[in-house]
């Protein structure tokens, strides 16, 4: 058989997988990942983890005690989702010594009600890193306009950072920015850098989505052949953007220091609509030195039928620049589409939080009546 996630990895991309839950911990489903499908690390965010706990049994002892004990609904939940986290990292941790660091990484978001308060943001990240207390975490940081000195703050404490929900490419550009100072204040500030990792998580099927709707309200011909290019398009140009950052006289310092540099994440890789490929997110953004976080059902998927082609992105920047061009020609706003995207990014990560909470909060209630 063909090991279709092996010649990915081969090519440069690390296969993260985007959903976590105490089933999947418990069961071994996590390690049979790590061990049998190339998985190298793993993304969580509050949605993953407001499905988990609506969904088993498995939290009900820890939810009996947190009852007993009677902490508070925000402190629960951070002993809930940071106990699996931590287990994760357990789990992942063959894969972060295999790799020097770079992989095995678990990632756990902050609290998104915090994501326009920087100051916060960084409390949030500390308190994790500390409970947590794994060195092959990530903090996951959204990366509004508050975020960005969050997380020079953050890298800066020596904590080891996933920037989130980065849809543009002048965003991306100052995410990166944001990194190198932050490895900079690390430097100053007696850290190893070798011991810090970053990756910068950019968005991919929710551009489409966006842009893709606009372009069927327009309805041209010129608008209808332009469906399903905008994302990938997007991240190639981001890749653009990387590679030039990471070979600047300034990142030259810090490698030399120990450091590794912030690969591109992609995002949201599951395809929003039924007519496109479901593996198009991953085998279109194949190139060296990038991160591809998956759902089950993608990396399932890419195993059975994913097509892998060496560095699918290098040479295609003249093109996806045509694409934005070809956008912009039939009236598609591409500054308000990602204004869009970042405010409901944010919205999206609230409302799961929301209903994280509303779900921890009947669980504890249920516990306690069970106790009564």
């Amino acid at each position: 058989m063909t090991d279709r996630l092996g010649e990915l990895t081969a090519a440069g991309v690390a296969v993260w997988l985007d959903d976590l839950s105490r089933v999947r911990l418990s069961s071994g489903g996590l390690d049979q990942l790590r061990r049998e499908k190339h998985v190298a690390g793993v993304t969580t965010n509050p949605t993953i983890f407001a499905k988990a706990l609506g969904d088993a049994a498995e939290y009900d002892w820890q939810l009996r005690d947190l009852a007993t004990r009677g902490v508070d609904l925000e402190e629960a939940v951070r002993m809930l989702t940071t106990y699996d986290v931590r287990w994760a990292c357990d789990v992942m941790r063959p894969s972060y010594d295999g790799s020097a660091g770079v992989d095995g990484r678990v990632s756990i978001e902050v609290d998104p009600r915090v994501a326009h308060d920087a100051e916060k943001t960084v409390a949030e990240a500390k308190a994790l890193w500390w409970l947590v207390d794994r060195p092959n975490l990530f903090i996951k940081i959204p990366a509004t306009e508050a975020g960005l000195p969050a997380i020079t703050a953050t890298l800066a404490e020596g904590i080891s950072v996933n920037v989130t929900l980065i849809f543009s490419l002048d965003r991306y550009s100052q995410v990166m920015e944001a990194f190198l100072a932050g490895l900079e204040q690390a430097k100053a500030n007696g850290h190893d850098l070798s011991t810090i990792g970053s990756v910068a998580s950019f968005f991919v099927s929710r551009v489409d989505s966006e842009v893709d709707k606009r372009l069927e309200k327009i309805g041209s011909t010129e608008a209808k052949s332009l469906l399903g290019k905008a994302a990938v398009a997007n991240a190639q140009l981001a890749y653009e953007r990387y590679n030039e950052v990471f070979s600047s006289p300034r990142w030259q310092a810090l490698a030399e220091a120990g450091a590794h540099p912030q690969r591109p994440l992609w995002a949201s890789t599951s395809t929003k609509n039924p007519d496109y490929r479901d593996v198009v997110y991953v085998e279109q953004l194949i190139a060296p030195g990038t991160v591809n976080t998956m759902p089950a059902s993608v990396v399932d998927a890419y195993a059975d039928h994913g097509e892998t082609r060496p560095d699918t992105i290098s040479g295609s920047y003249d093109a996806a620049r045509g694409v934005f061009d070809s956008l912009a020609a039939v009236g598609v706003d591409m500054s308000d589409v990602i204004g869009v995207l970042e405010r409901e990014g944010v919205e999206k990560f609230e409302a799961s939080w929301q209903e994280l909470l509303d779900g921890v909060r009947d669980n504890l209630a249920a516990a306690k009546g069970k106790q009564g």
